[in-house]
């Protein structure tokens, strides 16, 4: 069975309705069958399936502006339940009652967003992974949103299931559930058998789906292009906000789309230690069904269930959080909707994810950006973290980042005095709002969906345990990725996290490898590998300068004290007090010592340390050509060290021989003990 050969009917633009600014191109793609049901007077025509599957905004807007009378239905009903539900709540608190615990308006609100369609089902599923901005009478209504929709006609179903797979389903598959076990926003899910005996998942999109979010999001995008227009206090392009939103959603109602997301996912995070990617069975799967492996497992907002089970809730959002980072900062192949109905904790205690249809990816820029600006908000680099905003194209270049700086240390102060890992991000992404609403900020589009996963992560998050920290957690990633990430970006954010006007900040390389090695990932042989490479290229000059000069001064501070100690027990067991003391090491040289012997420690109870498998690795760095370099480097300096102190020390013996020329030549006197 051939599955990338059927050629559905779509729905085109209608040539009178094309304007100057647009083209003759698809809008949606409906079934013979989606049309008698919509009773649409549309133009139908034979095209490529690709060619309909696209979000695209222009042919959109081509094609309602000829149908206003549509359009203006669409927003009637909308508008008129949405009014009717506000003037209730009016009502309701008037009359004294306590809207946030009166189940029959939760029950009102979810019932209300399954009416209005697909992108207010959304809007509510976001909601639902709130528990610290939705009360819980409401929260435990809107969870419903994620698989507890009401489901469509098993008629239509199985006449989709016959249209893609080019045969009836009990052809296909040798068991089906007669009832949808669950119904999502775009589409609904039977339990199945394949004829070979494995257990599967099959989902069948909804019928009338691209028309439906296509008049939304029209209506929506008209809005927001208005709003632009008209307030310009709104900086942020609304507009295209939307779009990237629209790209996602027609994406995610193209079911050979998000099988090859699945695939994806699996290739670039399957080997993430107890993470798991359900297979897809391409020879069952079309356009609007897909068949992939079935998963036993349970939602991670039912910890209680979970414990049940034996397994570690937290953990496994621990891992989630983890997998997210990679998605976000590693290879900007990212899960968009991860609410709780597509993360079950499996039988055997991993992270399943499911439903792959909202994706989307982040450039290799707006990835080191992102680094680098967590970096500088751990670290309180305010300074470093505006011009990180202009990098992301959050500010334009000419904008004047003095008063920003301030207003970026005022968000991220904490009246408690705990460190910024501490906050959350949700409270981090409002402050941030009301700064943006303040300052010429400007949202590009791709944040939107960073900001909408990782939000909805935490929500979950916090569902599980109160005291959940994102931030905090993702530091240890993080501070691996600087140490071991061979990229000019992030070796450049190294470079300005462990320097300050030239002098190497040995608390941040503490609090680097301290945090490092927490991380499940962090390979300490890698990381010293990787040093040395650096070090010993034209790109660490910078770095190997500045740490050759405080190596000289440490291994001359640490010289320094040797003798200074010498020259005490000496005068101790001779007791002689005319011999000059050695002076000691400064206290800065001797903070630097501290620095060294705490970095030592950290070295020794990082995982992965073995004196015995070190040594061949320290062997094999010695005959390093690099390596060479470096100790020729420290040697040549901590000779030239020794030759300037003994110049001076020769001159300043000299100058003190012609001052005693004038004086009688006398004995040394030599101070003993005072007898008893």
């Amino acid at each position: 069975m051939n599955v990338k050969t059927s050629s559905p009917t779509s729905l085109q633009v209608a040539p009178e309705a094309v304007t100057e600014d647009t083209a003759i191109v698809s809008v949606v793609n409906l079934s013979a069958l989606e049309e008698a049901e919509t009773h649409q007077s549309l133009a139908i025509a034979k095209t490529e399936p690709e060619a309909a599957l696209h979000y695209d905004p222009l042919a959109i807007k081509s094609y309602y502006q000829s149908r206003p009378l549509q359009v203006l239905q669409r927003i009637i009903a909308v508008l008129t339940p949405t009014i009717r539900f506000a003037l209730g709540i009016w009502w309701d608190s008037k009359r004294g009652i306590v809207v946030k615990n009166d189940s029959r308006r939760a029950i009102q609100l979810r019932e209300l967003l399954t009416r209005l369609g697909p992108a207010y089902i959304k809007i509510g599923q976001a909601l639902s992974t709130r528990p610290d901005l939705v009360p819980p009478v409401y929260l435990e209504e809107l969870t419903q949103l994620q698989d507890k929709l009401p489901p469509f006609a098993n008629e239509i179903a199985y006449q989709f299931i016959e249209e893609e797979l080019g045969a009836p389903p009990q052809e296909v598959y040798a068991d089906l559930s007669p009832e949808p076990i669950a119904a999502a926003s775009l589409g609904q899910v039977y339990k199945g058998k394949l004829k070979t005996g494995e257990e599967v998942a099959v989902k069948v999109q909804r019928p009338d789906l691209r028309e439906r979010i296509a008049i939304d999001l029209y209506i929506l995008r008209r809005l927001a292009g208005w709003a632009q227009k008209n307030f310009k206090r709104i900086r942020s392009d609304l507009v295209g906000i939307l779009d990237e939103l629209g790209d996602r959603i027609f994406e995610e109602m193209d079911y050979i789309h998000e099988g090859e997301n699945a695939e994806r996912f699996y290739q670039l995070y399957g080997h993430i230690k107890d993470i798991y990617v359900p297979k897809i069975y391409w020879e069952y799967t079309n356009r609007r069904v897909l068949t992939m492996e079935w998963i036993n497992g349970t939602k991670l907002t039912e910890p209680e269930k979970i414990r049940a089970q034996g397994i570690d809730a937290r953990y496994l959002i621990e891992v989630g959080v983890q997998c997210s980072l990679r998605q976000l900062l590693e290879h900007g192949f990212f899960h968009a909707d991860p609410h709780p109905g597509n993360l079950l904790a499996t039988t055997d205690g991993k992270l399943a994810y499911l439903d792959f249809g909202m994706m989307s990816e982040i450039k290799p820029p707006q990835r080191y950006g992102l680094i680098e600006a967590i970096v500088h908000v751990v670290n309180r680099d305010f300074e470093g973290l505006a011009q990180d905003y202009v990098k992301l194209d959050f500010l334009s270049p000419d904008t004047d980042l003095t008063p920003i700086i301030p207003a970026f240390a005022k968000v991220f102060a904490n009246a408690q005095g705990a460190s910024v890992a501490e906050l959350n991000i949700k409270s981090i992404t409002d402050e941030l709002s009301a700064l943006m609403y303040e300052y010429p900020f400007r949202v590009p589009p791709y944040y939107a969906l960073i900001i909408r996963s990782l939000v909805t992560l935490e929500g979950i998050a916090i569902y599980i345990d109160p005291n959940f920290k994102v931030l905090s957690e993702a530091y240890p990633y993080v501070a691996k990725r600087l140490l071991t990430d061979p990229s000019p970006e992030l070796r450049a954010s190294l470079r300005d996290l462990l320097f300050k006007e030239g002098s190497f900040r040995w608390n941040r390389l503490e609090n680097l490898l301290r945090n490092a090695r927490s991380n499940q990932d962090y390979d300490l042989n890698l990381v010293l590998n990787q040093a040395v490479d650096f070090l010993s290229s034209e790109r660490g000059a910078f770095i190997r300068d500045r740490l050759l000069d405080e190596v000289v001064k440490s291994a001359e501070a640490l010289g320094k004290n040797i003798l200074h100690n010498f020259t005490y027990l000496l005068r101790e067991r001779v007791g002689v007090t005319a011999i000059n003391e050695t002076p000691a090491a400064t206290g800065e040289q001797q903070q630097t010592l501290e620095h060294i012997k705490r970095i030592l420690n950290i070295l020794r109870e990082t995982r992965g340390f073995d004196p015995v498998q070190l040594a061949p690795q320290v062997a094999q760095m010695l005959v390093n050509p690099g390596v060479q370099r470096l100790g020729q480097q420290i040697a040549t300096q901590l000779a030239q060290k020794a030759v300037t102190r003994l110049i001076r020390e020769l001159l300043t013996a000299e100058e003190l021989g012609k001052s005693e020329d004038t004086r009688l030549e006398q004995p040394p006197r030599i101070s003993l003990p005072a007898k008893v």
